[in-house]
């Protein structure tokens, strides 16, 4: 995965396939601490220590469609060769959070990407779930909740066309905005 929007999309889609009714994406970008910090996390099943350990194998995976789990490793990975470091925390019953943190200056860090794509697929594919992005800039912040919105749509699925491209502009303004 050469972008970190590439990522979220992957763990995002893990987090539905353990349960999760809920998913928590936090990106915080500071120039001044010269970082960038990813965190994802779920209120889904959850994983044991032994599942949790394996999760970091590449060779393992739970999904049936492929024999290997490349995402967890290759965002570790990408993280500590960006002069960061990487976390998974899980909890069965709980849910799992993930977190990488990236140097920002550093050259080998990942582009962000198509972040807005990225949110705009999760919720394309699993319009039953909520949703909170949250991205946060040198002080400044962006936030879209699914929960808010929903609660304005009567009923009228997330998954709409018009919809998602109402998101898809917010997202796109919300983050100019915050890099302003």
């Amino acid at each position: 995965m050469l972008e970190l929007a590439l990522h979220i999309l992957d763990i995002a889609e893990n987090s539905t396939r353990a349960g999760a009714t809920l998913i928590e994406i936090t990106i915080v970008e500071d120039l001044h601490e010269d970082v960038f910090s990813l965190e994802i996390r779920d209120n889904g099943s959850g994983m044991d220590q032994e599942t949790l350990k394996k999760a970091m194998d590449p060779f393992y995976t739970t999904k049936k469609v492929r024999k290997i789990g490349l995402g967890l490793p290759m965002l570790a990975q990408a993280a500590e060769r960006a002069g960061g470091r990487f976390e998974i925390e899980s909890a069965v019953g709980k849910g799992t959070k993930v977190y990488a943190l990236f140097q920002h200056s550093n050259i080998d860090r990942q582009p962000l990407g198509d972040v807005a794509g990225a949110v705009i697929a999760i919720i394309l594919g699993n319009p039953d779930r909520d949703f909170v992005y949250t991205h946060l800039n040198n002080g400044k912040s962006y936030v879209l909740d699914t929960r808010e919105i929903r609660s304005g749509l009567d009923d009228i699925p997330l998954n709409h066309r018009e919809v998602l491209s109402l998101i898809r502009e917010n997202i796109r303004e919300g983050l100019e905005e915050i890099r302003e």
